[in-house]
């Protein structure tokens, strides 16, 4: 057991361990690309072709993952990228980063790890590290990957091969904290996983926390997304309260923040969007569930952040109607459809919720979203306004769903007819403006 451990850890010391990532995408890539960087050979493998050839061309499709950087890489023969699970026999150290959807149904969908955990399962091998960072619910390494690896090989946890649990913690579009200096908390399996672990991704991450289990470490990320989904929908719900009260609720939270301690500052918006925080939650209230518990905390706050794009649209269908125009036939333009300012990504983004709403009440709808130039999602179909101006001026109401940072908003204010601003993007220029309506 130590043999294979100390060997396994000297490997990593002396950066001669070859690492596999499987899933390469917004979480894998960055990782990918943090260990090759520390000298690590690493191969990505995904099943989708055109992110393979990509990646081997030295072209990069994640907005925090500069192409030359890439390009850099892989004339290095530090990085390469395969949609074929043999090339996992000759590596050393797996992560597993893979998508974990809800079903239609609020299900987690674990499909994702299954497969990967499946496709790898065949090429374990005595003297390997698999360390899962899709996030999910408490047990999902112990009670599903476990198995599925352990039983295929016939190899022992713990002395044979290592197993552990990773949070990823991928804020995309963050320029401040990237995958190399945010802390990355490490359970094992065993007391051994753990170790190897740590020895592993201590080599190219700035910091690394060990915790006790793979639980622990599991439930650590949902705690960090039910803190934040539980607070967003806190300050969704004052919103509300606040127009009811006809109270500026930025001026409210604004002053509010003036408060050095014990208070941390939340804004409202249209919904809640993204890889982690409208998902992760509801992994663990359903976990919950089978123990015979309601996490309620957590279902109220996915009430409130669901119904929050619905809550838009009655503003701006209330904003038309103060301007003498009915919701249906209007032309109502969505500026920036992204789930946050400034990424490409449009995983659960309330803009999505919005714009379907918009049509089924027979509004004209149109985006504008300089990182989306196309979205087709079920029943929506749509391109980008090519010219920006155009649009606001000929739209009837201008909505902002996500406040990029390049966007022009005097020009805007200036040029639109009438806006509802779900961001308060405008700032204290839309505070009060007669043409402005703010959530």
């Amino acid at each position: 057991m130590s043999n294979t451990k100390e060997q396994l850890i000297e490997l990593f010391k002396i950066r001669k361990a070859r690492v596999g990532v499987i899933g390469i995408g917004y979480v894998g890539l960055p990782l990918a690309v943090t260990f090759a960087d520390a000298g690590f050979e690493v191969v990505g493998v995904d099943p989708i072709e055109e992110k393979v050839a990509m990646i081997n061309s030295g072209e990069s499709y994640i907005l925090d993952v500069e192409a030359a950087h890439v390009k850099k890489l892989v004339e290095a023969g530090k990085l390469r990228a395969t949609s074929d699970y043999a090339e996992l026999q000759k590596v050393d150290a797996v992560s597993i980063c893979v998508p974990t959807p809800l079903r239609k149904t609020g299900d987690p969908d674990l499909s994702f790890i299954m497969s990967a955990s499946k496709s790898l399962a065949p090429y374990m091998h005595k003297g390997i590290i698999v360390v899962l960072e899709s996030s999910t619910y408490p047990g999902t390494t112990r009670e599903m990957v476990l198995p599925t690896l352990s039983d295929a090989s016939g190899l022992k946890v713990g002395e044979d091969f290592f197993l552990a649990f990773s949070p990823e913690r991928v804020d995309p579009g963050r320029k401040d904290w990237t995958t190399l200096n945010t802390p990355k908390v490490i359970g094992g399996l065993t007391p051994n996983c753990c170790e190897v672990a740590e020895a592993w991704y201590c080599q190219a991450l700035e910091t690394v926390v060990p915790v006790s289990s793979c639980e622990v470490a599991e439930m650590t990320k949902l705690l960090e997304n039910t803190f934040r989904m539980i607070n967003i929908a806190m300050v969704n719900e004052l919103a509300i309260m606040c127009d009811r009260l006809k109270i500026d609720v930025w001026e409210v939270i604004e002053s509010a923040a003036t408060k050095p301690f014990g208070f941390m500052k939340f804004t409202p918006g249209p919904g809640l969007g993204g890889h982690c925080i409208p998902i992760d939650p509801l992994y663990l209230s359903w976990k919950l569930k089978s123990l015979n518990y309601t996490a309620r905390f957590i279902e109220l706050a996915s009430e409130i952040n669901s119904n929050m794009p619905r809550y838009t649209v009655s503003k701006i269908q209330d904003a038309l109607n103060d301007h003498k125009k009915p919701l249906k036939g209007s032309r109502v333009l969505v500026l920036g459809v992204a789930y946050k300012p400034d990424i490409d990504d449009v995983r659960e983004s309330p803009a999505l919720d919005v714009i379907h709403l918009l049509q089924e009440k027979d509004a004209k709808v149109s985006y504008h979203d300089p990182f989306i130039q196309s979205l087709n999602q079920e029943s929506i179909s749509l391109k980008s306004e090519p010219d920006l101006m155009a649009a606001v001026k000929a739209a009837d109401c201008v909505a902002i769903i996500t406040n990029h940072s390049n966007y022009d908003y005097a020009a805007i204010l200036d040029a639109a007819k009438l806006i509802v601003d779900t961001r308060n993007a405008l700032g204290k220029s839309g505070k009060d403006h007669p043409k402005v309506v703010r959530l």
